[in-house]
């Protein structure tokens, strides 16, 4: 019984054995097979997995699939990071991989990336062509027995190297910089740890080993699953707390006192370290549910920001075209100029590291003097709403209004790049748009206090679920 297959924000992701089963694994592999042939002869594509349940059941599902097309597959020969991966197709010249990971996603999901010769996630009119094969082959059999072996390979030195050309580890080492990180059981163990040891820095790991059920939790960088963390730098008084998620292109940040700080705030701070420390006066990209923290570091040294939609892929474009100097997401994801198309995790947490380091001084203590330089503050949130599928559709319908007020304040301007974002007169604003990648609708907020950014929350709450008052009346 095969299901139609669906490429979201980051790839197409399921429960496993429900929608996630062998049968559409081979139905997938067959569609991006197709789809590979019919753009390159004789193409190779990198085929790896996360830490997650039959990571490696799956991927040699695909390769045996993908060889059947003629295509040559590249087995990584373990869990490996998706900026890894994406790093090995550019070194190696390939023309793509599919990775198996459903990245921050509770341990009953699986999920399978495609990624093209450049490095980066899929565009959609890439997936888009995948779906419609998909569903013109409607069933793919299992592959034909053969025992030849897969070719494997390693690509953890290759990745390391190139990071020790990114990151200033000599500041971390000179500042006398202590570090605790942790790969939430996912695939960053033996990557943002190791980078950290073999350039003499005081690291302490945790989390390495694998656990398919992550602890129960899910490999999500979110400030509940990084209790462990945070007790563990206390104890040893690091200066640092870093974490990746399931595959490592998601940070997680914990200040010197066990705080957890928003990728937003980290984005900003970033960004203002990267044009001072690497001279890049460029502009920046971010998805329009990032905080404007990055517009005001823009306007701070004289550069710009260019919006996109959510999902990497289109900051992945910006990289590629070398049109800016670093593009975020609030969701935990970035990258830099000269570097990867594609969210790496590893990178940003060793790039808030050395920012540490060379400031000597912790992240709240940047975060604040950062608002006083652009002389505003940023307190952005995001919610998340489990709606009744009518309540959703009337939502979305009610969303279509051009509104000149809304929630009682003053409208300055709709945007709808994404969802609907609502921009209101003092700056502040509201992002309403359905998720890529799970059945519910995201709420975003940003105002100058925490406290205005709640209520703004709250507030568009309750005008949602009066969605559903009015769907039973």
């Amino acid at each position: 019984m095969t299901t139609t297959i669906k490429f979201g924000t980051s790839g197409w992701r399921a429960i496993i054995a429900e929608d996630f089963t062998f049968a559409n694994v081979r139905l997938a592999t067959a569609a991006i097979a197709e789809h590979v042939r019919s753009r390159t002869a004789n193409a190779t594509l990198i085929v790896g997995h996360d830490t997650r349940f039959f990571g490696e059941e799956f991927t040699r599902t695909a390769a045996e699939i993908l060889r059947e097309y003629g295509i040559r597959a590249l087995l990584c020969d373990g869990p490996t990071p998706t900026p890894v991966i994406a790093h090995e197709i550019l070194r190696r010249k390939v023309d793509g991989a599919i990775n198996f990971t459903a990245s921050h996603n509770p341990a009953e999901y699986q999920g399978l990336k495609f990624s093209g010769p450049d490095g980066g996630p899929a565009l959609p009119e890439v997936t888009h062509d995948i779906e419609a094969r998909a569903v013109k082959i409607g069933e793919r059999a299992p592959a034909k027995a053969n025992d030849n072996p897969f070719e494997k390979i390693d690509p953890r030195q290759f990745y390391l190297d190139r990071l020790a050309q990114l990151v200033n580890f000599k500041s971390l080492v000179d500042a006398k910089t202590s570090v605790v990180t942790d790969a939430l059981h996912g695939c960053g163990a033996g990557y943002l740890d190791r980078a950290l040891s073999m350039h003499g820095v005081d690291v302490q790991a945790l989390r390495t080993d694998r656990d398919v059920l992550f602890e129960g939790s899910g490999p999500d960088v979110s400030v509940g699953n990084l209790q462990t963390l945070r007790n563990t730098m206390l104890a040893k008084k690091a200066a640092v707390g870093l974490a990746t998620d399931g595959d490592a292109d998601r940070f997680g940040i914990l200040d010197t006192d066990g705080t957890w700080m928003q990728p937003n705030h980290i984005l900003g701070l970033l960004y203002d370290y990267i044009i001072e420390t690497r001279g890049w006066k460029m502009p920046a990209a971010r998805s329009v549910a990032t905080s404007h923290l990055m517009d005001a570091v823009a306007q701070l040294h004289g550069t710009t920001v260019i919006q996109t939609p959510v999902g990497f892929k289109y900051i992945g474009e910006l990289i590629q075209k070398d049109k800016i100097a670093m593009g975020g997401e609030e969701s935990a994801g970035m990258t830099i100029r000269g570097h990867l198309p594609e969210k790496d995790g590893i990178l940003a947490c060793l790039l808030v590291a050395e920012m540490i380091a060379v400031r000597r001084a912790t992240l709240a203590e940047q975060l604040r003097a950062l608002f006083k330089r652009v002389g505003r503050e940023f307190w952005p949130q995001r919610a998340n709403l489990h709606l009744p599928e009518d309540v959703k559709l009337r939502t979305v319908n009610r969303l279509k209004a051009d509104f000149k007020t809304f929630l009682g304040r003053s409208v300055k301007s709709l945007d709808r790049t994404d969802g609907l974002k609502i921009e209101f007169s003092d700056g502040s604003w509201v992002l309403l748009r359905l998720s890529g990648t799970e059945p519910l609708m995201r709420v975003y907020t940003e105002a100058a206090t925490l406290e205005e950014s709640s209520k703004i929350a709250s507030d568009t709450e309750a005008w949602v679920m009066d969605s559903a008052q009015e769907a039973k009346a």
